[in-house]
């Protein structure tokens, strides 16, 4: 045998006894009941708007996500945990900039947030596509709960169509003959009116498409006011629902037509709108007033921290939390895979209770029909007057196949 034979024997039988040893750790590491190492502190990429109009927003987000690492000891499930918050602008590009940043470089566990479908949208591939969870606080397009979903996307929201869905099948069960529609033109306002006209079977007088980001809202009004359509339903979110409903009711517009909305009067809208909003209806999968612990607790300390009711952006924030957190304590790891496997079969705590997941990972649950109301104290905020949905399942969720 020659010795260059000789030497590539000797190669091989040491490869050969180095991968046995390998082999034989890992089995009396199984044995004794160890594990492999695993990363000791979770690392959360928490993405929304922190700036400009719609920043009001993003900052009850923030305070949510505080307020759950407050009730979490500072770790998520029992391990040491860190959040990066970015401002994403309201900007897809700018948020696809972040989302590459949060993965790559600060190599985070999971991205979460996000407010704008748009934005979810441009961040759902360059997230999903790199084996990191991307869990939703707010958007939920229908692109991406049917054909386009990922195992790696996880909802703690809902998907855009379903709260909508419940107030058009109010207004059907009310008898209303025709309605006027109108949302954002973007991603999510699409979305609204489709799962509004899903169940809502009568005349839509018309369907109009208003800018996202619009102030002024007199043009819109004035042929509204021609229209006199019985009711009117509107999707205009933050800012843009606060200078509507402002509007609106300057031009003395509930003589012309009843207002119905979706994620327009809420906890972000209400401390400006206060008392002008009372009486307007809408659907909501979350509310203040709900019976459980968890929202109870919840909305008491963000009450006591920031001195105003959260709004659902708020408590969506608080449920991605604690999914988190859910999530990491049953699986024992911040491994994407074992997380979203935790998540997939549902059983997470949340604001809304118990929180049980689709086939798609968006939530399965009830839609309510809220009404503004005053509190005790005189404070302008939500309450549930009846469930439009139990048990309420998006209508994409079939299209899904990972």
């Amino acid at each position: 045998m020659s010795l260059v034979q000789k030497l590539a024997g000797s190669k091989i039988k040491l490869k050969l006894e180095d991968t046995m040893k390998k082999y034989v750790g890992l089995l009396l590491m199984g044995l004794l009941g160890a594990s492999p190492a695993i990363a000791d502190t979770v690392k959360v990429g928490y993405m929304t708007t922190l700036s400009g109009g719609a920043g009001i927003i993003g900052k009850q987000m923030q305070n949510a996500v505080n307020i759950a690492m407050e009730h979490t000891g500072g770790k998520l499930g029992g391990m040491d945990a860190e959040v990066v918050f970015v401002d994403d602008q309201r900007k897809p590009d700018v948020a696809k900039q972040l989302a590459n940043r949060l993965v790559k470089s600060d190599k985070v566990d999971v991205v979460a947030g996000v407010i704008w479908s748009n934005l979810m949208m441009a961040i759902h591939k360059p997230v999903t596509r790199s084996d990191t969870l991307l869990i939703s606080s707010n958007a939920g397009p229908s692109p991406i709960a049917g054909a386009g979903c990922h195992e790696n996307f996880v909802s703690m929201s809902w998907q855009n169509d379903q709260t909508p869905e419940g107030m058009g099948k109010h207004l059907q069960s009310q008898g209303v003959k025709s309605v006027y529609i109108m949302a954002p033109n973007y991603q999510a306002g699409k979305d609204m009116l489709a799962g509004f006209k899903r169940h809502f079977k009568g005349e839509i007088v018309a369907e109009v498409y208003t800018k996202l980001g619009q102030t002024d809202f007199q043009a819109e009004l004035s042929t509204l006011r021609a229209a006199k359509p019985p009711a009117t339903f509107i999707f205009q979110p933050g800012g843009m629902g606060i200078n509507f409903v402002k509007q609106w009711k300057q031009a003395g517009m509930d003589s012309v037509s009843k207002l119905y909305t979706v994620f327009t009067v809420d906890g972000v809208s209400l401390p400006a709108l206060k008392d002008t909003a009372l009486g307007v209806i809408s659907t909501q999968t979350w509310s203040p007033d709900l019976d459980n612990a968890m929202n109870k607790r919840f909305v008491s300390d963000y009450k006591a921290a920031h001195g105003a009711y959260p709004s659902f952006y708020a408590a969506q924030a608080y449920d991605t939390m604690m999914a988190i957190d859910h999530a990491v304590g049953k699986a024992g790891s911040t491994d994407a895979a074992a997380m979203r496997a935790v998540l997939a079969k549902g059983g997470i705590p949340t604001t809304r209770g118990p929180l049980a997941m689709n086939t798609n990972q968006f939530p399965i649950q009830n839609v309510y029909l809220r009404e503004v109301v005053l509190d005790n104290d005189g404070v302008a905020t939500t309450k549930v007057i009846g469930t439009v949905f139990e048990n309420h399942k998006d209508a994409y969720a079939e299209e899904c196949k990972f």
